[in-house]
């Protein structure tokens, strides 16, 4: 059976731009979804979820899309139906994608004591090679010479450094300014190697800024890109204050993959 395995971040990023090319035709989320799906007759949608009001309208859309066209739909989530789009103000928004999935799908709940991530005795390729770093490798660290600026879709961002195939970005370059899932997406797959330095404890950031990491991790962790981590913590102190922020579990889990 011909089959699409679509990432979260991934999908809607390419589902936007095509939306966008096609904005004058009234069917251009129908054509778009025909492009992206193509003869695919199973969807498996990993790691599910909802925060995002515009999101849920698309996602409202693609549910309707696949359930008509007779999709064979898999679906993992960290969230019970009920519980997407937790936020009171936005989930009415959504209420009706709920719906269509506990009308359509069966819903199995799985859980256990153990985070199989954290029992992983390999750390030698892709994002689990990565390390967290309490001190800045010694005479690595780049100088204001080396300050560049990347375009993305015309808008410009300033970071650290770029040496060949890695970046060297700040926290607050990545999560402190107004970057989206787009930007960490292009970047991921312009650079085979990341460094991120200055990261503060978790609850030392602003709640965008929290959110903004959460997608990152996301991300890199799906495309499976080595990435060093500075701070002036341990992960393990910059994780005890993670509590409430929505799909920060996961980010934990995949942390957990580093060397530290």
């Amino acid at each position: 059976m011909p089959k699409t395995r679509v990432h979260f971040h991934n999908f809607f990023d390419e589902l936007h731009l095509r939306v966008h090319d096609s904005r004058d035709d009234p069917r251009a989320l129908e054509s778009a979804l025909s492009e992206l799906l193509g003869s695919s007759r199973l969807l498996f949608f990993d790691e599910f979820h909802v925060h995002d009001s515009g999101d849920a309208r698309l996602l409202t859309r693609l549910l309707e899309f696949v359930f008509a066209h007779h999709f064979t739909v898999l679906v993992t989530s960290n969230y019970s139906p009920k519980s997407l789009l937790p936020n009171p103000i936005w989930h009415h928004t959504f209420e009706a994608g709920i719906a269509m999935i506990q009308n359509h799908l069966d819903v199995y709940h799985l859980d256990g004591p153990t985070d199989y991530r954290t029992q992983s005795p390999h750390h030698t390729t892709g994002f689990a090679s990565g390390k967290w770093l309490t001190a800045s490798p010694p005479g690595d660290f780049p100088s204001n010479d080396e300050r560049v600026t990347l375009t993305v879709r015309g808008r410009e961002f300033p970071v650290l450094a770029v040496r060949n195939d890695q970046l060297w970005i700040s926290f607050a370059q990545l999560c402190d300014s107004p970057l989206s899932t787009i930007e960490y997406l292009y970047w991921a797959d312009a650079f085979g190697d990341w460094v991120i330095t200055d990261i503060p404890l978790f609850d030392e950031a602003s709640r965008e800024a929290q959110q903004r990491f959460v997608n990152v991790i996301d991300i890199l962790a799906d495309t499976d890109t080595p990435t060093t981590f500075i701070a002036t913590h341990t992960v393990a102190d910059f994780l005890a204050t993670e509590t409430t922020r929505p799909d920060a579990f996961r980010m934990a889990s995949r942390l957990q993959l580093l060397h530290s």
